[in-house]
């Protein structure tokens, strides 16, 4: 079965199905909530969705893997994200697997460690003055919670508290968002605090 999915996704990218491609990835992933922002950069995401939906596959061996990856650092802005927040933080979890380090990935996350806010979480457009975005910041928490670089590199913590502080003022897709996203940052978070991001 995981041979066909590696076979589609093959066949959908050497044919430039970007956008059906990249559908098919959303079915049934929180992801998908942000499906109109994805689709604005339909190629660049469904390269970044298909490396990390092999690797949940155990497929991070398929041979079309180093052409996602190409095309991902093909698309690498000068400033170091990928066009905007939550693009960027997909295009480096997808670079993270398997330890995906190197200049690329660097560079993008300095991107997003200079985006963050004061306030500990990121604007939706990528200048940091312009105002914070909970659907944005829960998206980029999604993805790269569990990223030891990414903790490194930016103010988790702050983040969290953001979070933790302003839940009641969110709509419901970031609240989803967040409810997964907090799963995934939960690690660095000590046992005794774990009780307040379950309400």
């Amino acid at each position: 079965m995981d041979m066909l999915v590696v076979k589609q996704m093959e066949k959908l990218w050497e044919s430039r199905k970007y956008g059906r491609l990249l559908e098919e990835l959303l079915a049934w992933r929180v992801e998908s909530l942000a499906a109109d922002e994805l689709r604005q950069h339909a190629c660049l995401a469904s390269a970044a969705l298909a490396l990390i939906r092999l690797d949940e596959l155990h497929q991070g061996n398929a041979t079309i893997c180093p052409t996602f990856i190409r095309a991902i650092l093909a698309h690498q802005d000068r400033d170091g994200g990928w066009g905007d927040p939550m693009l960027t933080a997909l295009c480096l979890r997808a670079l993270s697997i398997n330890d995906g380090s190197g200049e690329g990935p660097a560079r993008g996350l300095a991107y997003l460690a200079d985006l963050q806010q004061a306030s500990g979480i990121w604007p939706r457009i990528p200048i940091r003055r312009m105002p914070q975005d909970a659907f944005v910041s829960a998206f980029v928490l999604l993805q790269l919670g569990e990223n030891e670089r990414f903790r490194a590199a930016v103010d988790l913590t702050a983040a969290l508290a953001w979070f933790e502080s302003h839940l009641d003022e969110c709509d419901g897709p970031t609240r989803i968002l967040w409810s997964h996203a907090k799963l995934r940052a939960a690690p660095i978070l000590r046992p005794d605090t774990l009780w307040q991001l379950s309400n």
